[in-house]
């Protein structure tokens, strides 16, 4: 019983073994009903076929012979069995298929019926069933055309209702099982999820409700893997990157305490500076895992774009060109970002910087941070924005932790955004800021 498909199927089974019983006791009351009016009708015409008759019929001091033609002539053209008694009760004449119904005289509503006349005779008329009974305009009475079929309603009736709900159970429960079968494949996918197997999918079959929410899943699951193995990436990366400015610091610390006083001042300034990039790379970290996890929202309010860019490149040194261009965004979050890329841009580019302000050819809001430096290859264009990675050789001159764009395009895209690194005309390097219009 802790099986939904048996509880949905034995619920639709309820609901139709109430409809058969519903249905099965209102069309037997309806044939009741009929049954009634018809044996009403029948009471009406025997009794208006007997005045017709005992106005035809011969006086009681006719001879017997005419009154006895008279019965069968009215019965076969009445195609009623008829008979008629003297007053002293001596049978005078029937109709041949009277004295057949006389030896078997059947059901107690198929027995002849009395009609008395004045002078004291008695004519004798045998109901007729629903396949004998005649109507005026030639047509059979309700339900005579299921004389040949259904002799007797209730048990038919109930046979009927049986195969349907024999039918009805036999179709209904592959359908529900199928329906369940979808429900216990996303439950154990689920199940293993969370044990667990960030790579377990569901399958999809159809197009109903079931199955959507086997896409969400898989979208969910799909999403929440990829910020699983971020963290994890980023950990890892946070933990190696931490072990070199610690090393040189227990170096340095070491070294101090024997240190005259000359190189006490050159390794005061190394842990000053390891001490700072400890910092810097705890600051990213942290920004990094609040932007994954959805902790930090981005508000959105207008940003005069010129006026950010020309507060950041003041910093650096950098150059500042472009109209003034008013975006919707979170203004800490782009001016970190912008702050990045000048820091990335003055790392490795040298001294020649320039930031513009303006549109594109789809009158998105742009910045554009431009070097004159060595310039990235197109194979690492895109690897440059993961956490962590840095170009060959790079790390041992310019330093770094490797965060820098890759919060650059985590921002761009909380802002809706992107960012992009293509080569900058006459050499060097531009890193592209599109925000959302």
């Amino acid at each position: 019983m802790k099986s939904l498909y048996f509880r949905i199927w034995l619920t639709v089974m309820a609901a139709l073994a109430l409809f058969a019983a519903a249905s099965g006791w209102l069309l037997q009351r309806h044939l009741a009903q009929e049954q009634e009016r018809t044996m009403a009708a029948q009471a009406e015409r025997v009794a208006a076929w007997g005045d017709l008759i005992l106005q035809s019929l011969p006086g009681a001091l006719a001879p017997r012979e005419d009154q006895a033609a008279a019965v069968r002539e009215w019965s076969q053209r009445l195609r009623l069995p008829l008979a008629l008694d003297s007053a002293e009760g001596e049978r005078i004449g029937a109709s041949d298929t009277f004295i057949r119904r006389e030896v078997d005289p059947g059901p107690a509503n198929k027995r002849p019926v009395p009609i008395r006349i004045e002078d004291g005779r008695t004519l004798w008329i045998l109901r007729p069933g629903p396949r004998q009974l005649p109507s005026a305009a030639g047509a059979a009475p309700p339900f005579a055309v299921l004389a040949p079929f259904w002799p007797s309603p209730a048990p038919s009736l109930a046979l009927l209702l049986v195969l349907l709900f024999i039918a009805v159970t036999a179709g209904a429960y592959p359908v529900v099982r199928r329906l369940t079968r979808s429900l216990e494949s996303l439950k154990q996918g689920v199940e293993a999820f969370g044990a667990g197997a960030l790579g377990e999918r569901v399958s999809v079959a159809g197009t109903d409700e079931v199955a959507a929410v086997a896409v969400s899943f898989n979208r969910a699951a799909t999403r929440i893997e990829a910020l699983v193995q971020s963290h994890r990436s980023l950990l890892a990366n946070a933990s190696h990157e931490l072990r070199s400015p610690l090393a040189r610091m227990k170096m340095a610390l070491t070294m101090l305490e024997s240190a005259v006083p000359e190189q006490r001042a050159g390794l005061l300034a190394e842990i000053d500076v390891d001490i700072g990039e400890l910092d810097a790379l705890v600051e990213e970290v942290l920004l990094a895992s609040r932007l994954d996890s959805g902790q930090m929202q981005p508000t959105r309010a207008p940003v005069e774009l010129l006026a950010l860019a020309v507060e950041e490149a003041a910093r650096t040194g950098a150059d500042v060109e472009g109209s003034e261009i008013v975006a919707s965004g979170d203004e800490r979050l782009l001016r970190r970002a912008l702050r990045n890329l000048l820091e990335n841009a003055r790392r490795y580019g040298g001294d020649d910087v320039l930031v513009s302000v303006g549109r594109n050819r789809a009158q998105a809001p742009e910045l554009r941070v431009s070097d004159r430096g060595p310039g990235v290859p197109e194979a690492f264009r895109e690897r440059i924005f993961e956490p962590f990675f840095r170009l060959p050789g790079h790390a041992e001159r310019e330093g770094g932790v490797g965060l820098g764009l890759a919060l650059v395009r985590q921002i761009a895209t909380g802002q809706g955004g992107q960012v992009r690194c293509e080569p900058r005309e006459g050499g060097g390097t531009s890193f592209v800021l599109t925000l959302a219009g």
